[in-house]
């Protein structure tokens, strides 16, 4: 793949992530649709909104995963955010995006990048802490472990997800794996 198809798109050019936010108690949130509904993620976890690119697919990895993308060098495993949440994947438009996120996990020492397919990218929104409500108890049956929260914006509720929680810590090793064997010809 060539650097120079594949547009970038930063959140906040020069803002270093840990700078973003507000002491007024709000918090940047970028959201996004998927399948209909809206959800939305702290922009501290996002590095950067790329055009759906050519992604290689991987053979036997478990479905949410696309494949990987080659950004600027890096392999970087790229999931299908409806299919893990047991959706169905849904058709690419032109409006479909790669959002690239860094998640922590405890163990690993460097944090992991992920690119994660939406419908389409929304707008960096503003919420404040005291519109935020605890998620739902879905009872034993349904994880809800990755939701951080739920607000309400505009009338409409947003799903406001916990990105270090969306994928297990065996999933994410797995997915670390994945982008070190990856290789592209330049």
């Amino acid at each position: 793949m060539n650097q120079a198809t594949t547009p970038i798109v930063p959140i906040m050019p020069g803002t270093p992530p840990a700078v973003i936010g507000s002491s007024s108690g709000q918090q940047q949130y970028l959201t996004f649709s998927l399948g209909g509904e809206l959800f939305a993620i702290s922009i501290i976890s996002i590095r950067e909104i790329i055009e759906n690119s050519k992604i290689t697919t991987i053979p036997l990895v478990p479905s949410f995963i696309r494949g990987v993308i080659n950004l600027r060098g890096a392999a970087v495993t790229v999931i299908d955010l409806a299919v893990r949440f047991g959706k169905a994947a849904a058709a690419v438009t032109r409006r479909t995006c790669i959002v690239i996120i860094e998640i922590t996990v405890p163990h690993l020492t460097v944090p992991q990048q992920m690119g994660i397919v939406v419908d389409a990218v929304s707008e960096v929104l503003e919420i404040s802490a005291a519109d935020i409500e605890p998620p739902p108890a879905f009872g034993g049956r349904i994880r809800g472990d990755f939701i951080s929260g739920m607000a309400k914006i505009n009338g409409q509720f947003v799903v406001l997800l916990e990105v270090d929680r969306i994928l297990s810590f065996d999933e994410v090793e797995g997915l670390a794996a994945i982008g070190q064997n990856a290789r592209f010809a330049d």
